[in-house]
């Protein structure tokens, strides 16, 4: 289809723009865009938890940290020109914007009209999903890389806290992980942590591998993990843990877990493989430096995140989030669908992440030592 770009590029329809008819927007929002929205908002959990700000122009934003300054006495007649030290400290975090990313199918018209279902609804779904997956772990990533940084801001006497790492039980068997009793006295000893360092205790998550969450959900009772109006219902939904030590909990597939993403069998775990996995649960962290095609930002590759990591705790100021283009849908028409007799179903965005404050970050793992800086 590379010689027809120029008839893509005039019959692409943009759902997020208002250049249609009422009736054929309409339709297509419909069609395509509902159903790869709720594919990605019901997948997207980091969008939420961390500084997300809107790009309008350009390629790059900055954030600022600011430092601390100290307090003093005035001595009369001493004119006031700020602090003898200089302070606060003051340094600067630039986020770009990676290149573009997609999820697209060509859906054959012929294949639709056979079929017994809704064949684009599904499709746009998992593109959703692919955008959502993607979008999360890059978030996560930086929120790792921030747990294991020194803070930006540094000057004589005046060095501010960097970010946290958390052994996760005694022992160096990856099967730490997954004690509840480990998990719950780690989560008082990060919120310790950032309360030490001056973090705001609004805004706290976690985030865990599933099989950590529903360990915790099984020791309900016994740590009083649960709001105990909250029992019932939603405890056998798998939705009983509220938060710990002022932190909410989520669960997800896509954090960095033991070298993998979201969840590992086998070695030390002490988790059976439970068998017909496919390809896609577990699988192995890919490189994503800045000198990887396609990545502005620095995601560390996968020798530099290790085989350690078990779970990441932060604050919302652990990191920022840059969106140029939200998620969109796209879809071709017009004289393209004729030619092609089907239609090509597209979702992207473009987006940058990184930490900001590493004393917001908390990096849960387990072995013999904290996996090393980046």
């Amino acid at each position: 289809m590379a010689h027809q770009s120029t008839d893509l590029t005039t019959n692409l329809v943009n759902v997020g723009q208002s250049n249609l008819s009422g009736d054929k927007r309409a339709l297509y929002l419909k069609l395509f865009s509902g159903e790869m929205f709720k594919g990605f908002q019901h997948n997207a959990i980091a969008r939420d938890m961390v500084m997300k700000r809107t790009l309008k122009n350009g390629k790059s934003l900055q954030f600022i940290y600011t430092g601390r300054t100290t307090a003093e006495y005035h001595t009369p007649g001493n004119a006031i020109l700020g602090n003898s030290d200089g302070a606060p400290p003051v340094a600067e975090k630039t986020i770009t914007v990676d290149d573009l990313l997609i999820s697209s199918a060509f859906v054959y018209d012929l294949d639709e009209t056979l079929s017994h279902y809704d064949l684009r609804s599904e499709i746009s779904r998992k593109i959703g999903y692919a955008l959502a997956e993607k979008y999360d772990r890059l978030i996560f990533r930086a929120i790792a890389r921030g747990a294991r940084s020194a803070s930006p801001v540094s000057a004589t006497n005046f060095v501010e806290p960097g970010g946290t790492q958390i052994r996760v039980g005694a022992s160096t068997n990856e099967s730490d992980a997954f004690s509840s009793s480990a998990l719950v006295a780690a989560f008082y000893d990060a919120a310790a942590a950032m309360d030490e360092k001056g973090i705001s205790g609004d805004g706290r998550v976690a985030v865990l591998n599933p099989r950590q969450y529903y360990e915790l959900i099984q020791a309900v009772g016994s740590n009083g993990l649960v709001n105990r109006d909250s029992q019932g219902t939603a405890l056998q939904g798998g939705q009983g843990i509220i938060e710990i030590a002022g932190i909410k909990i989520f669960k997800s597939m896509n954090i960095p877990f033991l070298g993998k993403y979201g969840t590992k069998f086998g070695g030390t775990t002490g988790q059976t493989d439970p068998g017909n996995t496919g390809s896609f649960i577990g699988p192995a962290l890919e490189d994503a430096s800045g000198a990887t095609t396609g990545i502005n930002n620095d995601y560390g590759t996968a020798a530099e995140f290790g085989a350690v990591s078990a779970g990441l705790i932060f604050q919302r100021e652990a990191a920022g989030c840059v969106e140029a283009i939200g998620p969109q849908v796209q879809v071709t028409s017009g004289d393209v669908s004729v030619i092609y007799q089907g239609d090509v179903i597209l979702g992207r965005l473009a987006m940058g992440a990184d930490y900001l404050n590493p004393a917001a970050a908390v990096e849960l793992y387990v072995g013999a030592s904290a996996p090393s800086t980046f």
